[in-house]
């Protein structure tokens, strides 16, 4: 049976910011869009080298470079499923450091991420596991984890 071992957790845009010396925000409006991509695909890829680690990536790192082939092929891959309306919540508070829905008020910010589920649906379906609100605790985690080792 496979014991519960602690991984080191990243996050995917901290690490572009320190590799970049830039905010997200600066890197979207002084290099675009798809310099932010291709920067984010080669940091993705720093990880086929560790052994257990944790990264999360933003909403959009599996819908570019061909991310979700990679992370399917390198790693368990998880589809945290939350509810628009808890997005809005979370984001909303966050909104000036995400150049992508940085002028949007909350209605906008609502109909913007309904949108974006549907376009990155295909990518997100593809994950190994996806937890519902509900499955999304350390209890949840560990019994995937557990049954995925098994």
């Amino acid at each position: 049976m496979a014991k519960w071992n602690k991984s080191v957790g990243y996050d995917l845009d901290a690490l572009i910011e320190m590799n970049e010396e830039k905010t997200i925000a600066e890197i979207f409006n002084e290099d675009g869009e798809v310099y932010f991509r291709k920067v984010e695909a080669t940091i993705l890829k720093w990880f086929k080298e560790k052994k257990k680690y944790v990264v999360a990536t933003g909403g959009g790192t599996a819908c570019f470079q061909e991310n979700m082939d990679w992370m399917k092929k390198e790693a368990v891959v998880i589809w945290l499923d939350e509810s628009v309306d808890v997005l809005v919540q979370r984001l909303s508070k966050e909104k000036a450091h995400r150049p992508l829905i940085a002028h949007l008020s909350d209605i906008e910010l609502k109909a913007f991420l309904e949108q974006k589920l549907v376009e990155r649906h295909p990518f997100y379906k593809q994950a190994h596991y996806r937890l519902t609100s509900d499955q999304i605790n350390e209890s949840g985690l560990k019994k995937l984890i557990k049954n995925h080792a098994s």
